[in-house]
């Protein structure tokens, strides 16, 4: 056979699929009165009980404490601020260039100048100052007759910056929720959700979620909370989402309420937002008058677009849409957002391309031996070289660090991993070889001297090799329950809204459907697989259509697979209806089973709508293939990944066939049958 037209590698991916509880599952549907399916997609989110069950589904009946109570400094923090906005002292927020520092900057400068604050901002530049405060805008500040500093979403590693503040006599409150160094600033107080009680239902808030409770708390001590907590609410949840903080605890709650909040938002600039990036608002799951935003509106829609200027433009862009009280103001910064995106997502493309093409010139063939991807060109902008890793990371499935030289002396990078793998130990593993580095254990950021690369290289793959197995080197695909296509309908994805708002920790339900036939399929848009899939169960035949989104190396697909998918509501024309998006794909065990075995088949024979035929897998080469003869001595010959087969008397001069066809999707299948119980016997 030639590879012409032949299906490449479905994607290198490892399933882990949920036990299933069906006797918790099926307590838990009868006392919430859900379909076991959803039981099943609670317990596996951790919900054994139906306490937690009730939480979980109704938020709002959570009883919270009083962040006063939880976070130890927020009173000192409330009553500085109190005593500088009383005092008039000019107060001045430092905050940071991703979505998340973006939308708490503008959440504070709104609710203090609401307040009656004196109050600026700073945000340091990505290209030029890299993440957080530093010693020049603390001067800066001071030279500026700055009295009290307050960080937003970053200062909580920022030793020396803080200690010259102080030295200089500034008050300083740190309000972050990264991850908390050996050594804390000197700060008069901080606030992070890190340094509280990890069962408490605020620990898992953003930055703006801590900015949020600051400003609340404020308001209320200052009895000027009415009309502040609906716009608030709304950035809130802008930043939470963008910055995919865990949507768990208070985050359920605020963003459950942010999300109906957000299309009717009194401000200019979320309603620009919206307006610019085509955002339509659904109808309430209850309440069908009340039309709600979900978070990958957010995810995909709108945060992009904030997050692009901070990547690539000037973040001021962002604190002005969030700020202003006037529409136009507030369309001009959208457009301006938009256009800035749409620059980004085309670096972004082309970056990827010319990635992609290093990875298979120079290490596809190395990846099991180095375990990690460490790959370098120049004049990629550093701002967006991260996506890319995520990118790179999805594709080959193996820890990613991505660089660019910053000048002939400096490489700058942004790294990912994958779960056996801490990005942010690797980068303490190599400390000595870097100039500033951070970060977590899902991703971060690093520089180093140029001459440091190699070395960097092969301390990475050291660390790589001592804690990842080759099984680890596939991306993970965690899968929540088995479902038939006939149980798929409106009824069913109603209930999932139960389920909403999905996000980190509570991630949108993905079901897999083992043996599918795809029936049609074919390339839409930049590389995406729109296709048509059936399941065969008690003679009736249910179809189901979906979309495989950036797919296009992988089409065409095979006619037989194991699929799985996330489920989507499509309104076209008025007409609603349910289909899938395919985000993991195999060929069904019975097929691989059969392939793996063939040295202990033999030919079988089978009859197929009243003509006999014999069969047998064969190797060819590297490969394996399964050849059907007909009784006039016809062959059909198939690879189990290809969609296409040969058909004729000779190789030569065979044609390529359409193996999803009826006719040859019978006769393979037939054919596999046969050889399967010539293998049982």
């Amino acid at each position: 056979m030639t590879n012409d037209n032949s299906a490449k590698r479905l994607p290198n991916q490892r399933w882990q699929i949920y036990p299933e509880n069906r006797e918790l599952a099926e307590k838990l549907g009868n006392l919430t009165d859900i379909s076991p399916i959803i039981s099943q997609l609670l317990i596996n989110r951790g919900m054994e009980t139906l306490e937690d069950a009730k939480i979980f589904l109704e938020p709002e009946s959570l009883i919270l404490p009083s962040p006063l109570e939880e976070f130890p400094d927020l009173a000192a923090s409330v009553e500085l601020l109190e005593i500088a906005i009383s005092k008039k002292e000019k107060i001045a927020i430092c905050g940071d260039y991703d979505a998340d520092g973006m939308t708490s900057t503008a959440l504070l400068l709104r609710s203090l100048r609401a307040l009656g604050a004196d109050v600026d901002y700073a945000i340091p530049s990505r290209m030029h100052d890299g993440y957080g405060i530093n010693n020049r805008i603390v001067q800066e500040f001071h030279d500026e007759g700055v009295g009290l500093i307050l960080t937003v979403d970053n200062g909580i590693s920022a030793f020396e910056p803080i200690t010259k503040a102080r030295e200089l006599g500034l008050k300083v409150i740190i309000t972050d929720h990264h991850d908390i160094p050996q050594q804390l600033p000197p700060a008069n107080a901080i606030l992070n959700p890190k340094l509280i009680a990890e069962s408490s239902p605020y620990r898992g808030v953003a930055g703006v979620g801590v900015a949020y409770i600051l400003a609340v708390c404020l308001a209320q001590q200052l009895g000027e909370l009415k009309g502040l907590v609906q716009p608030l609410l709304a950035l809130f949840t802008l930043g939470t989402i963008a910055d995919l903080a865990p949507l768990t605890g208070v985050n359920r709650r605020w963003v459950k309420r942010g999300l109906k909040i957000l299309p009717k938002s009194t401000l200019p600039g979320i309603q620009a937002l919206i307006q610019i990036a085509g955002v339509q608002a659904s109808e309430g799951e209850k309440n069908q008058n009340t039309k709600s935003l979900k978070p990958e509106d957010i995810g995909f829609r709108l945060g992009p677009r904030v997050n692009a200027i901070g990547r690539i433009g000037d973040p001021q862009i962002v604190i002005d849409l969030l700020t202003t009280d006037d529409f136009g103001v507030a369309l001009a910064k959208a457009i301006q957002c938009e256009q800035t995106n749409t620059q980004r997502q085309q670096m972004c493309e082309e970056i990827e391309k010319e990635a992609i093409s290093i990875v298979e010139n120079l290490y596809v063939n190395s990846l099991q031996k180095d375990r990690v991807l460490v790959i370098i060109k120049d004049n990629w902008h550093h701002g967006v070289i991260g996506i890319v890793a995520s990118r790179l990371l999805e594709r080959y499935g193996v820890p990613v660090f991505i660089c660019t030289y910053e000048n002939e002396s400096i490489i700058r990078g942004s790294a990912r991993g994958i779960p056996e793998f801490n990005v942010f130990a690797a980068l303490e593993a190599c400390r000595d070889l870097l100039g500033k580095f951070g970060g977590h254990k899902a991703a971060g950021g690093f520089s180093l001297p140029a001459e440091n690369l190699s070395e960097f290289r092969l301390r990475l793959s050291a660390f790589a090799n001592q804690r990842l197995e080759l099984q680890h080197l596939k991306p993970l695909l965690k899968i929540d329950t088995q479902v038939d296509i006939h149980d798929i309908n409106q009824d069913l994805f109603q209930q999932l809204n139960i389920l909403h708002p999905c996000g980190i920790d509570n991630s949108d339900p993905i079901f897999w459907t083992p043996n599918v036939q795809v029936i049609e399929q074919k390339i839409v848009g930049k590389g995406h697989i729109k296709l048509t899939i059936a399941q065969i169960i008690d003679n009736q035949r249910h179809e189901l259509k979906g979309i495989a989104w950036r797919w296009g190396d992988y089409f065409p697909l095979p006619s037989r697979l194991d699929i799985a998918y996330k489920l989507r509501e499509n309104n076209f024309n008025g007409q609603t209806s349910i289909e899938m998006e395919l985000v993991g794909a195999k060929l069904p065990n019975y097929v691989i089973n059969l392939f793996a075995n063939s040295s202990h088949l033999s030919r079988a024979n089978f009859e197929y709508k009243q003509r006999q035929y014999t069969c047998g897998i064969y190797n060819n080469g590297a490969s394996t293939e399964l050849r059907v003869k007909n009784s006039e001595g016809k062959v059909l010959v198939m690879r189990p990944e290809d969609k296409f087969g040969l058909l004729g008397f000779n190789r030569d001069n065979a044609e390529q066939v359409n193996l999803s066809q009826p006719i040859y999707e019978g006769i393979v299948q037939n054919a596999i049958q046969a050889l399967l119980i010539s293998l049982q016997t």
